[in-house]
């Protein structure tokens, strides 16, 4: 495992009641991270993507993020996930490019694989919002069986939850967060990233890796910040029956929700929220 450095000491002018002082401040670390596809049976690899990313958990990222697009199904798609050794390449940049060997006889979509897209760390992957796509590419709506339900009472408690386990931002105030919750609230898994897209692709990557994907479509995503089309799109992906965020929806991603059968909730701030779509799976109190 190698273990990069999520968090940069830079000192910096605080202002406090009028008054200046210099203080060392913890900032979060953003660099990119490309991702390359081994040709099968060639010595080549194509750049896939570019990713701006918080350093850790790379490996499940980029397992999360071809899934994410439909390139790979499970983890046996994938023979091996390395960081790039080439000799002309510095430290920094050898370890912020992985390169995926997909198994020699997957059918992969070559056409799809040769895009290269850049994703930021706010808007994620332009130009893919389509629900039409996501149907070609064999989404369907999820089925209630067996059927998900998690109460109001454990829903109020999801956000304090993943506050509470958010190690990096407790120190640099900087990172939004992907948690995995059980239906009676309790936290499974989280991940942090400075962009929500990658904490999910981090979060759902991990899973695959562990070949535990069936574990998603039992459970509850929270997501800091507001829910995208791109956040739901994954989901979608994994399976997930039930997201939630600390903020708004898109009005895209509440049709992609009410399309495939999911349950979408905002504005999560304790015991008050707003159910988008999927209403049926939110216990009410007795």
């Amino acid at each position: 495992m190698i273990n990069r450095a999520t968090i940069h000491r830079r000192t910096v002018v605080k202002i406090r009641d009028g008054r200046w002082r210099h203080e060392k401040d913890a900032i979060v670390v953003e660099e990119p991270l490309e991702i390359r596809l081994a040709l099968p049976g060639t010595a080549r690899a194509i750049a896939l993507a570019t990713l701006m990313r918080t350093p850790g958990a790379d490996v499940e990222l980029a397992a999360g993020f071809l899934f994410s697009e439909g390139l790979i199904r499970d983890r046996y798609d994938i023979s091996t996930i390395r960081y790039c050794v080439e000799a002309e390449l510095d430290d920094e940049a050898r370890f912020n490019t992985l390169i995926v060997t997909p198994r020699p006889d997957l059918d992969l979509d070559l056409e799809q694989a040769r895009r290269l897209f850049f994703v930021s760390s706010s808007c994620g992957v332009c130009g893919k919002a389509s629900l039409e796509a996501l149907r070609l590419r064999g989404c369907t709506p999820l089925a209630d069986d067996p059927p998900v339900r998690i109460a109001c009472a454990a829903l109020a408690g999801l956000n304090d939850a993943l506050h509470q386990a958010q190690d990096l931002f407790a120190r640099t105030g900087g990172l939004h967060a992907a948690g995995l919750f059980a239906a009676d609230g309790r936290l499974l898994a989280l991940h942090e990233d400075i962009g929500r897209h990658n904490a999910v692709d981090k979060l759902i990557g991990a899973h695959l890796l562990n070949g535990q994907l069936d574990r998603l479509c039992q459970s509850v995503l929270l997501v800091s910040g507001r829910a995208s089309f791109e956040i739901m799109q994954k989901a979608l992906m994994a399976r997930i029956p039930v997201v939630a965020a600390v903020g708004a929806p898109s009005a895209l991603a509440v049709t992609l929700a009410q399309h495939f059968n999911m349950t979408l909730i905002g504005f999560l701030r304790g015991a008050s929220c707003n159910i988008y779509a999927g209403a049926e799976r939110v216990m009410a109190p007795a």
